[in-house]
């Protein structure tokens, strides 16, 4: 792509159309920047996508007329900078949105998500989930297409999050087990029909939590800068993980890459339901942090609330304190059999494995490193996951990709 304009002598108006022309292909590219907050100045802009000035001011006046972003009118320099001002770019904070959507084991939530993966509107929750994923998803449909009401927003597309494997090309939801769902339901294909349905325009999309979870934080969050991103978290039940290896997911060749929560980290611990015995899934999960504790769950709140309020307001009991190790010790090991595998250059912790890490980093730390290949030498750093609800996040990443993707071709039909 050249992004020099055209010499000839022409109006201003047919300069800037050529320039715009000439530098369409960095309209999704431009975007993301901005979006991921990687170019907050025209100046940076221009650089990162490496076009000249006058190509990325076409590019960004472009984008604002779509609704997208924001430029300054007034170029501004840094305090104590001698370098040329330059437009600050921002996302526009009341552009479009999309409508994402998750559910859980202890209930459902709908929210709308602008660029930037800023949570524009959230509806109340449902902490009830029923056996049947066509009544829960066309409830969460349904709350989303109030707040889109309410708020008149457009609606680029939806997202759906949901706690299971989700097999491609189908969208079939493969163990939905703490749902008590079907194995195999189609829950893209049940989430757009309700989208559509409801009168909401743009496509559809259903993906892992996890992984929308990772997807975020690599956008938005602890991950931002990574090149090879591994995740893993634990919510309600059970064990989840992902990869997100150069800016993209890595769902492999059916959708179902990094089921970590089925590492045996105990080989004479608890029963786990894929037939094993002491998977990370059974071991390392708020059931299990109750259990080793010696506390019997209870109906008021989630199980996730239940053991994050064990470990902060009873972290001096000694039994919490040994199941609070326990659980860091195993999670430990799995972390580094994943560390041996994949080599990434971060890892992120979400729901109760971030309350362990914040609990005691030095000990998890330390497993990771005594029982990894390379952990003495290179020791991977490990961070909890910054954005709260980034299951949402990520949810919303995917309904906005194509608008990334070329968002001439998803706003303008151009």
């Amino acid at each position: 792509m050249s992004g020099k304009a055209d010499p000839r002598p022409t109006g201003e108006g047919s300069t800037s159309r050529t320039r715009l022309d000439r530098g369409r292909g960095a309209l999704g590219p431009a975007l993301e920047l901005v979006h991921t907050g990687r170019a907050p100045t025209r100046a940076v802009l221009t650089a990162e996508l490496g076009v000249t000035r006058a190509t990325a001011g076409a590019v960004a006046a472009e984008l604002e007329a779509l609704g997208l972003i924001r430029v300054d009118a007034r170029p501004s320099a840094p305090a104590g900078s001698q370098g040329r001002p330059s437009h600050r770019l921002s996302v526009a904070e009341e552009g479009p949105v999309a409508l994402a959507a998750q559910v859980h084991a202890d209930g459902f939530r709908a929210a709308l998500v602008g660029l930037g993966g800023r949570i524009v509107a959230t509806a109340p929750g449902c902490e009830t989930v029923d056996a049947d994923p066509a009544k829960v998803l066309g409830s969460v449909v349904d709350a989303g297409a109030r707040l889109l009401r309410q708020t008149g927003r457009r609606c680029v597309g939806a997202g759906l999050a949901v706690p299971s494997a989700v097999a491609e090309p189908e969208g079939l939801a493969l163990n939905p087990l703490h749902l008590a769902w079907p194995v195999g339901a189609r829950v893209r294909e049940i989430f757009a029909e309700r989208v559509r349905a409801s009168g909401i325009t743009g496509p559809a999309f259903a993906a892992n939590d996890v992984n929308l979870a990772a997807l975020a934080e690599h956008r938005h969050g602890a991950g931002r800068g990574s090149r090879d991103l591994l995740c893993v978290a634990t919510g309600h039940r059970g064990v989840g993980g992902a990869l997100v290896l150069d800016g993209r997911l890595h769902t492999g060749s059916a959708g179902l890459a990094l089921e970590v929560g089925h590492l045996t980290v105990n080989p004479e611990g608890r029963p786990c339901h894929c037939g094993g015995r002491g998977c990370l899934d059974v071991e390392a999960d708020p059931l299990a942090l109750l259990a080793t504790a010696g506390r019997v769950p209870g109906p008021e709140v989630s199980l996730l609330q239940q053991a994050k309020d064990l470990i902060r307001r009873e972290y001096g009991d000694p039994a919490v304190r040994a199941a609070v190790e326990t659980l860091i010790d195993r999670l430990g090991l799995g972390l580094a059999g994943l560390v041996n595998i994949l080599n990434p250059d971060r890892i992120i912790l979400g729901g109760l494995h971030r309350t362990l890490l914040d609990a005691d980093p030095d000990r998890l730390r330390a497993v990771v490193a005594d029982r990894s290949l390379w952990g003495r030498s290179g020791g991977v750093p490990i961070l909890a996951c910054t954005l709260d609800h980034n299951s949402l996040v990520g949810a919303a990443e995917m309904a906005w990709q194509p608008v990334l993707d070329d968002p001439l071709g998803a706003l303008a039909g151009g």
